[in-house]
């Protein structure tokens, strides 16, 4: 049985900021963190495969490596702009990348596979954007609109209840997407 693939961004584990300013509804980082842990565990196997797209920690190093070895799954890390702790456990990561290119088998599309872009920051344009390639990001906590348009898409805990999405959840947001090909006959 192939693994369940889950997407997700921004934890700011360790961060108090991060609750004031992304109005998260934690009394404490502490709360904080162990309501994402319990999140991430409550949908990730430890044989699930993660795409985490950045901003896992701002914690120290030793905590930020205590934080991940509770964490379920295999781990790839998709830089972001506060990756410094996590970067010194690179083992905890099945792969650490600043962008990626991932393409899943897809029954449904015409040529068996999705692709999807990874990056920590959302584009208005990637490679194969007019084919229908997906784009997922995080960064913006969910304070950028959603792009009825476009096929991409925020990942971060903090527009899904700080929980993982799976790539099904991912699948069936884009389906509900206004996008047309842009290059496709008009009548």
């Amino acid at each position: 049985m192939k693994p369940n693939i889950f997407f997700t961004a921004d934890h700011h584990f360790g961060h108090e900021n991060i609750i004031k300013f992304s109005e998260r509804p934690f009394a404490s980082p502490e709360e904080m963190n162990e309501e994402l842990i319990k999140r991430w565990n409550e949908r990730i196997s430890p044989g699930d495969m993660v795409y985490h797209l950045g901003d896992i920690s701002l914690g120290k190093p030793d905590f930020t490596k205590a934080v991940l070895d509770r964490l379920n799954g295999n781990i790839h890390l998709i830089k972001g702009n506060h990756e410094g702790a996590a970067l010194n456990y690179p083992k905890r990561f099945a792969s650490i990348r600043d962008y990626h290119e991932l393409r899943i088998d897809e029954p449904e599309n015409d040529n068996g596979k999705q692709k999807i872009i990874l990056f920590h920051y959302a584009m208005r344009t990637w490679n194969g954007s007019h084919r229908g390639v997906w784009q997922l990001y995080g960064h913006s906590h969910g304070t950028l609109p959603d792009d009825e348009s476009a096929l991409s898409f925020d990942v971060g805990v903090d527009c899904h209840n700080f929980y993982p999405v799976s790539y099904e959840e991912v699948k069936e947001m884009m389906k509900k997407k206004k996008w047309t090909p842009p290059f496709a006959p008009r009548n």
